[in-house]
């Protein structure tokens, strides 16, 4: 399989804004099928890299080169699609150019049939000429299959055909952004460049769209804070850090276990070289003076100055450092909700068993609407059970994280907000305790309802800090956060002596931190005893075993459905199941082609990064063995690339017959 090709390179890129320095030395290769994840703190200068890149932001030194021609898809953050169109027409313009080969098509086909041109006329052969060669680059580049791709992709984002209709203009924010990303799915730029493309997704929507990037024909480049979104598209991760750009290879978790190793082996290399310098001054300082070792004493202090000094490793910037610690123990029955019933006037979800025991992290999961942060207020007591209440166990001390934020005072100011609570603790303490939490001289002075809403989110955990409890009950307490606070919230979560209960849809942060996941649902609760990735596997064991069950029962008692007359209704129901079996079987094996694809691909990384290894590259019979691996693995990689086309060919007919 020959070598991708380059279809974008920043060559030692600067930016500078009022004279002041944002990054310099960026460099950055975009291959034709690359996976890439830019990552930073916010405020590092990722949007305007990016900005950079498709020309809508100036460089102050360095290149960009592209291949000839080069198409950029760009979605910005939270940018809606602005259009008078209703939803399909929209979509549908993707794609004028076919429609415009499509009339050709009929038109020549008309003027073949035509009784009054000759079959054997050279007239005759220049438009049949004419129909082969529309008709070629019609079909390569899916003529027949556009709408079927459009319904597909307006499906992925929870638009049905009776949405198809609706004029864009008097959608909301969050369905224009859905659109404006479906419309750049559709016209499949090769470079597809996504600003936090998860913004205003709920979970089932992530999942689709993950599946679908998985297979883009062309190179994106993400940035985005769902790291478990991360994890699953991307092989190549570019940190803006410290003023420049570092390259890792593999996903997002690969990333922070390689930077971790990176900046241990740096603490190394500088401990090591201070070691080294402190001996030879020492040596120095004792010997200078002596006439017998001054000349030792000088070739020290001559080997001093040329050494290349290691900078000492620091942080881009500061971290929020903070943890929860309960003031006192709850006994070992924290929780328990029987048989209860949540909503306002109309039941959301029934019925809900919870069993909470000391030192467990519940996760609550469930789509959107399902009354996930109305069981929390129910809980609390902020809003009663329709049936049923809560039992709390002996000593259970609750602190609640809301995420709408309700509890914070927006006319007072961050440190009047915290010391309201804590008149009797020092203002010096107070000042430390807000200073962990990122707030820090000025910023103790701002009002509430001027702080961001990372800010605001910031501040809340700080009040929970502060409060001591040993029962946590938090909804979307990552809402807000970027990458590296989160992260601190994690580890400040996982060192928790006491038990949490959490509502999240942030997938990583569960796997995180859960010890169990509850599915809530119309239904009520089901309790997965695991993290996030256990809940979503057994419940997809779940379905295939009750497939298996059903087809078993049919072939068991293959005359069942036949003791009655069928109607013409029954018999559509029956073939339109079949299908969605069929379709169910379909889709797993393509997603299991995907998973063998990804395995191979990973096998090829690692045997091409062998390959370039000192002790290997200069040894040609281990560079043989290689190279024969690498083909088999490439064979592989054909084989399976083709069956996958195959049926995910079948896939998108099923679903568009």
């Amino acid at each position: 399989m020959a070598a991708e090709l380059i279809i974008l390179q920043a060559q030692d890129l600067t930016k500078r804004f009022n004279g002041e320095e944002i990054f310099s030395n960026v460099n950055m290769a975009v291959q034709e099928k690359s996976r890439i994840a830019l990552v930073g703190r916010n405020g590092a200068g990722k949007s305007t890299l990016v900005k950079m890149i498709i020309g809508e932001q100036s460089l102050d030194g360095g290149q960009i080169v592209t291949k000839k021609n080069l198409s950029i898809g760009y979605l910005a953050q939270d940018t809606g699609l602005d259009s008078d169109k209703s939803i399909y027409d929209e979509m549908a313009a993707v794609f004028a150019k076919l429609k415009q080969q499509e009339r050709k098509i009929h038109e020549l086909e008309a003027q073949m049939s035509d009784p009054s041109i000759d079959p054997a006329s050279e007239e005759y052969a220049q438009i049949s000429s004419q129909y082969d060669n529309i008709r070629a680059d019609f079909e390569q580049h899916n003529g027949y299959g556009y709408d079927a791709e459009i319904r597909g992709v307006l499906h992925g984002f929870g638009f049905g055909q009776a949405d198809y209709d609706r004029p864009i203009n008097e959608l909301s924010g969050g369905q224009k952004t859905q659109l404006a990303l479906a419309k750049l799915l559709l016209e499949k730029p090769e470079l597809l460049i996504l600003d936090e493309p998860t913004n205003h997704l709920d979970v089932e929507t992530i999942t689709w769209l993950e599946g679908y990037i998985q297979n883009y024909s062309g190179a994106l480049l993400i940035i985005s804070h769902d790291r478990y979104f991360l994890d699953r598209i991307v092989n190549e991760v570019y940190e803006l850090a410290n003023g420049t750009l570092l390259h890792f290879t593999g996903n997002y978790t690969d990333y922070t276990k390689k930077k971790e190793e990176r900046v241990s082996q740096q603490w190394k290399e500088y401990e090591k070289q201070q070691a080294q310098i402190e001996k030879l001054q020492t040596f120095v300082d004792k010997n200078i003076v002596r006439a017998s070792t001054t000349k030792q004493a000088q070739a020290r202090r001559k080997q001093l100055e040329k050494m290349k000094r290691i900078d000492k490793p620091t942080a881009d910037s500061k971290t929020a450092r903070f943890q929860f610690t309960p003031k006192s123990k709850s006994g070992n029955n924290v929780l328990n909700v029987t048989n209860a019933a949540v909503g306002y006037t109309t039941i959301l979800s029934e019925p809900i068993n919870l069993d909470i025991k000391r030192h467990q992290a519940i996760a609550i999961v469930g789509p959107n609407g399902v009354g996930k942060s109305t069981l929390l207020k129910s809980i609390l007591g902020i809003i009663p059970f329709i049936k049923g209440q809560a039992y709390f166990g002996t000593g259970v001390d609750t602190g609640y994280y809301d995420q709408e934020q309700a509890s914070l005072h927006g006319n007072k100011t961050v440190l009047s907000e915290l010391w309201d609570d804590h008149p009797t603790t020092p203002e010096g303490d107070i000042r430390s305790i807000l200073g962990s939490f990122l707030f820090s001289g000025d910023d103790v002075a701002k009002m509430v309802h001027d702080l961001s809403g990372g800010e605001k989110a910031r501040l809340l955990l700080t009040k929970l800090a502060m409060q001591h409890n040993n029962f946590l009950i938090l909804d979307e307490p990552t809402n807000h956060l970027d990458i590296d606070s989160r992260e601190v919230l994690e580890k400040a979560l996982n060192q928790f002596d006491g038990t949490i209960l959490f509502v999240s849809h942030d997938r990583y942060f569960i796997n995180k931190i859960a010890t169990s996941v509850v599915e809530l649902s119309k239904k009520g609760t089901e309790t997965y005893l695991g993290n996030y990735d256990y809940y979503v596997n057994k419940k997809d064991e779940m379905i295939a075993i009750k497939e298996h069950e059903a087809q078993k029962q049919a072939e068991e008692h293959p005359t069942e459905t036949r003791t009655a007359p069928v109607t013409n209704d029954k018999k559509n129901y029956q073939i339109n199941k079949e299908e969605q079996k069929q379709q169910r079987k379909l889709s797993r094996e393509v997603a299991d082609l995907e998973n063998h694809l990804d395995s191979l691909t990973q096998q090829k990384d690692q045997i091409e990064a062998k390959m370039t290894e000192p002790d290997v590259f200069n040894d040609v019979g281990k560079l043989q063995d290689l190279q024969k691996e690498l083909e088999s693995v490439n064979h592989q990689m054909e084989v399976t690339e083709t069956s996958w086309e195959e049926k995910s060919i079948q896939l998108e007919d099923m679903k568009s017959s």
